[in-house]
């Protein structure tokens, strides 16, 4: 809020208040900022994590954690922050039609007039090539594997057109990013790694499905399909079914990468388990037909998340 009171100008509905894009950014980039959701850091949260769990996990896996792994959870940060952004972006490209016809949604840049869609699609590429020489660091086998997401990418904005599960193309994009780690650090693909990434898929099923509940009566009304919309009333029971297969996974996962070591196993596995208590946390204050409490529920992934790489992180130096 500025100090008169007033939102500031061009600020968009769901956007975290007193955000630093408002604040801070000149006047002439927030509306691409806005654009890339750099007022709502949840999302490359949500991106930037599974790439963290896969490079932890895998130092776990062979027991040989480095600087050049450093190097790959600060890169795969800011590349996490540049494809969310781009991601965003063809997002709202796509959808502007739509998004013109939500309340929570038609302040966003495009629908509201602050950019054009040729302005988008040029800031959109910006975003994406500045992504790919950061990844072209990590090594030939990595380039192919996070090349290899962009399908997931440009198709989860269509998704909910077709099918009542887009929640699961998010996944298999936001979550791409456990494969990728675990192969920047040991070169290759393996099994723990691609549990790993299915424990993250049940995860976005599960956060995004708390999400999409806030949208519900107008996506009904414009024809737009959701797991929140497909399970209804009986959402709690979904989401628990989520829970058990994000942790049972990621538990998985973590026994898969590291059978040797038990003092770093048993501290890997602490990760797992503080991943689950914090989602019964999410349930038990859950309320669909709430939208203050479905967002703040949402943006504490952020810490659910966390949890993991912290007990990872322990267990890889163990």
């Amino acid at each position: 809020m500025t100090q008169s009171g007033k939102s500031p100008e061009g600020q968009v509905a769901d956007a975290v208040k007193d955000n630093w894009v408002d604040r801070l950014a000149p006047a002439a980039s927030r509306p691409y900022l806005r654009l890339s959701r750099a007022d709502r850091p949840i999302g490359t949260w949500l991106l930037y994590i599974p790439c963290i769990w896969g490079v932890l996990l895998a130092a776990l896996h062979d027991g040989n954690l480095q600087l050049w792994d450093f190097w790959l959870i600060t890169a795969s940060g800011a590349g996490a922050w540049l494809m969310r952004g781009a991601g965003c972006t063809w997002n709202d490209i796509t959808d502007r039609h739509f998004d013109a016809q939500v309340a929570r949604t038609r302040s966003r840049p495009i629908p509201s007039g602050q950019v054009t869609v040729r302005g988008a699609v040029l800031w959109m590429a910006a975003q994406a090539l500045i992504a790919f020489g950061i990844l072209l660091t990590f090594g030939p086998t990595t380039v192919m594997i996070g090349v290899a997401s962009l399908g997931f990418v440009a198709i989860y904005p269509f998704a909910k057109r077709f099918t009542w599960w887009p929640q699961v193309f998010l996944g298999l994009a936001f979550n791409w990013g456990a494969l990728l780690g675990w192969v920047a650090h040991t070169g290759k693909l393996e099994w723990p790694a691609v549990a790993l990434y299915l424990s993250g898929i049940a995860w976005t099923l599960f956060y995004d499905t708390i999400y999409a509940h806030q949208d519900t009566e107008d996506d009904a009304l414009i024809g737009v399909k959701s797991t929140a919309r497909l399970f209804g009333d009986n959402s709690p029971r979904w989401l628990w079914l989520f829970l058990g297969l994000a942790v049972g996974l990621m538990g998985l996962a973590v026994w898969a990468a590291n059978t040797s070591h038990q003092l770093a196993l048993w501290a890997a596995l602490m990760g797992p388990l503080s991943f689950g208590l914090h989602m019964i946390w999410q349930l038990r204050r859950l309320d669909i037909n709430h939208s203050g409490t479905l967002i703040i529920l949402f943006r504490s992934n952020r810490e659910t998340g966390l949890l993991p790489v912290l007990f990872f992180a322990i267990a890889a130096m163990l």
